[in-house]
């Protein structure tokens, strides 16, 4: 798949997840990981966030001049017909941004629950199927942000 902008904030979403939990470990009395690794991940995890950082930024440059590709057409065909686009659509990128990264936090939250040991096998696969719903909205907001920008390009365009 080629990346587009949803795509790519996707990832920047996760990343700073990722970012904000290894510092929440790093000053955590209960440690998966030595300190030294911790630190070692982060480092490695900033410069992937500049790295998408960049991405993002030169993506946008090359949309605006008609460089890329914004949007791709989604082929998935697990999920129920019923589930795909019940996100509202916005009017507003930050919004939409905003909503991903929500999302994103709840999948996280949902995915560390569904690997608790202490839990009945029906408990976790009540669990994955709120996952599977939650990744369902995770597309349909990157969806939404790419048609946005495509939206706001073309307009900004017929505009001059």
């Amino acid at each position: 798949m080629a990346e587009t902008l949803g795509s790519l904030i996707d990832k920047l979403t996760i990343k700073d997840l990722r970012q904000h939990n290894l510092k929440s470990m790093l000053n955590s009395k209960n440690k998966k990981f030595s300190a030294s690794e911790i630190k070692k991940k982060l480092v490695l995890i900033k410069a992937q966030r500049q790295d998408l950082i960049q991405e993002i930024d030169d993506f946008i440059i090359a949309a605006a001049r008609g460089k890329v590709k914004i949007r791709e057409e989604k082929l998935k065909l697990y999920n129920a017909p019923e589930h795909i686009g019940r996100i509202p659509a916005s009017k507003s990128i930050a919004k939409i941004i905003s909503a991903l990264a929500g999302k994103n936090l709840e999948l996280w939250n949902l995915e560390d629950e569904a690997r608790r040991k202490d839990v009945s096998d029906a408990y976790i696969g009540r669990i994955k199927r709120k996952i599977d719903l939650a990744n369902q909205q995770r597309n349909d907001l990157i969806d939404g942000l790419d048609e946005l920008l495509e939206k706001c390009l073309k307009k900004s365009i017929s505009s001059s």
